[in-house]
């Protein structure tokens, strides 16, 4: 992973203070209360030199004053306790909905994505960025509200005390401190860039394990299992080197800044034990500079930690807002008319399309589809046939030329209101977690109970729906084994009868059901195409060909155009696909 530079860390740092303006007065309340806090745990070991200097020698000892002073120091730790907890529920409440704020942001930038976006980047990448990398965020985040705010203040009040019983001996402690300084800086450079890697590297494995598990019928079917804990071994074995680096680094602060820690407090000790025996200072004030000392040198302990959780928190925030700042799908034009009711006259005006500018997929494509065509688009595989269906559906925009419904400029239109005008059966089936009725009025919610048995029996899945345990109040889901493949293809064909759009898509609709129900399947699609202007892809020749029009297509352009008989009388490609088919067939 390349390293981020000191400008890039800084605009990321800008960033999450940006989301912390809506929190002003929480952060200024927990001000107040670290202020509140460290000024009375400074004020502690004042009071107990004061009741050390009240015992001058054997026999002479002011217990009243003692007891005076006990009293405050007891107010002073309650007072102290509860500022503190305080404090802990607001730095909670701001984290956690700065984290909230960051999700919603980066899960509605999803909802925006271009497909472009989801095909190119693994699932389990941009899962890990939402879960692992703001929980990681939100950690360092919590961590620098609780001891950084706190340290910083720490190390001035501990300063102002220490001046004010003796500058000399504080000189000592001054003179020390960019040695501390010096130890945080050198582990935060080095600790940044291994974080960055590990939350890369972190964000590949989570996207290997969830292609694995998700995919574990092909992995076992294919025989993969080696090759896939090969490649978990490898990916793992780079997170692991990583993640050792990085705890080294980091691991380095606590007996580094305990060594100066110790330097300071000796130093202290000797001077200040010269400073007693002169006396230039009580043995109270002694106490209470020795514990200065250590309260002074505390805090950058803690620092140097929080510090380097930060590195790791700016780490995942960065991979966080690089997925925010990811490009939107271009945005529906200003003055998009809405396509109510389309007649479904299609053309393609010399468009061209390639998913990589490299290698050209779709050039210069033009052709004219008539109101209520069955157009079917046939063709080896990888020559553009989806593609193609993709781009009416705008789920990729042409590069060169024009697709015209009814004469307008797909572009020209709401993506809402040209989708709304056409239903896709597609060989994946889109079913959601829901019962059986709901998933198939998924587009259209007001459907009746009866519209919705129709359009079941229609697409002859009525039957296997009653067999189901609670019948259409059987709730199903895409992942579950509750149904077939078969079954899920027959509940997407049965949303479309509800809902028939004035055109359609058929991409190997009826690809995973038997023989027989296809025949009914067939029929029931032929009275629904009727008057619908119809795109049929298929594999099987021979269920297109009824169609109006055949486009068949090789290398990204349409070779051939006809209906099913005057291409079998050309000759060409078409009439090669057809008898490699049906070459035992008489």
């Amino acid at each position: 992973m390349a390293k981020q530079s000191p400008f890039a860390r800084k605009q990321t740092i800008r960033r999450v203070l940006h989301y912390l303006k809506g929190h002003t007065f929480p952060l200024i309340l927990s001000l107040l209360l670290a202020v509140v806090t460290v000024t009375l745990t400074l004020y502690v070991p004042v009071l107990v030199g004061k009741a050390i200097d009240c015992i001058e020698s054997e026999g002479n000892v002011d217990f009243s004053a003692i007891t005076r002073i006990l009293l405050t120091v007891g107010i002073s730790v309650g007072v102290t306790s509860l500022a503190q907890w305080v404090m802990s529920i607001l730095h909670n409440k701001i984290a956690y909905h700065v984290v909230r704020d960051i999700r919603n942001q980066a899960i509605t930038r999803i909802e925006h994505l271009p497909l472009a976006y989801l095909d190119a980047k693994p699932t389990g990448d941009t899962v890990s960025r939402m879960i692992s990398d703001v929980d990681q965020f939100a950690d360092g985040l919590l961590m620098g509200f609780t001891q950084l705010f706190t340290g910083v203040l720490t190390i001035l009040g501990t300063l102002f005390f220490m001046l004010s019983i003796h500058p000399g001996i504080t000189l000592v402690v001054l003179f020390m401190t960019p040695l501390s300084l010096f130890v945080a800086a050198f582990i935060t450079k080095r600790t940044y860039s291994l974080f960055q890697a590990q939350a890369s590297l972190r964000a590949e494995q989570t996207a290997l394990i969830n292609e694995t598990v998700t995919n574990q019928r092909i992995v076992q079917a294919f025989g993969h299992e080696k090759q896939t804990l090969s490649d978990f071994d490898d990916v793992n074995d780079r997170l692991a080197d990583t993640a050792c680096r990085a705890t080294f680094f980091s691991s380095l602060t606590n007996p580094c800044t305990r060594f100066v820690n110790a330097l300071v407090y000796a130093a202290v000790g000797m001077t200040g034990a010269i400073a007693a025996v002169n006396g230039r200072i009580s043995v109270g004030e002694l106490s209470c500079f020795l514990s200065y000392a250590n309260q002074y040198t505390k805090p950058f302990n803690e620092i140097s930690g929080v510090l380097t959780e930060l590195q790791n928190a700016l780490a995942c925030a960065d991979r966080m807002f690089e997925l925010i700042d990811t490009p939107a799908e271009i945005p529906d034009a200003e003055n998009a008319a809405v396509l109510s009711e389309a007649k479904g006259d299609v053309s393609f005006d010399d468009i061209s399309f390639s998913y990589v500018p490299e290698r050209p997929l779709i050039e210069h494509c033009s052709i004219d589809i008539h109101s209520g065509q069955r157009v079917a688009i046939v063709g080896p595989t990888g020559c553009g046939k989806t593609t193609l269906i993709n781009l009416i559906m705008r789920f990729y925009d042409v590069s060169g030329g024009a697709i015209r419904i009814d004469g307008e400029d797909i572009r020209d239109v709401t993506r809402h209101s040209l989708r709304g005008n056409i239903g896709m059966v597609l060989q994946e089936t889109w079913l959601r977690r829901a019962t059986v009725r709901d998933n198939i009025r998924m587009g259209m919610p007001d459907a009746t109970d009866e519209q919705v048995i129709a359009a079941a029996k229609a697409a002859h899945a009525d039957s296997f729906i009653r067999r189901l345990p609670q019948g259409y109040d059987t709730v199903i889901s895409d992942k579950n084994g509750a149904l077939s493949q078969g079954q899920r293809q027959l509940l997407c064909i049965a949303r479309l009868m509800l809902c028939l759009p004035p055109m359609l898509i058929l991409d190997e609709a009826t690809s995973s059901i038997d023989t027989r129900t296809e025949l009914k399947i067939q029929s029931a699609f032929q009275e629904m195409m009727r008057g619908r202007t119809s795109f049929i892809v298929a594999h099987r020749l021979s269920t297109i060909r009824e169609a109006d029009v055949i486009l068949v297509m090789r290398g990204g352009k349409i070779i051939e155009q006809g209906d099913h008989a005057s291409l079998l009388a050309a000759d060409g490609f078409y009439a090669q696909l057809y008898r490699s088919q049906f070459a035992g067939n008489g």
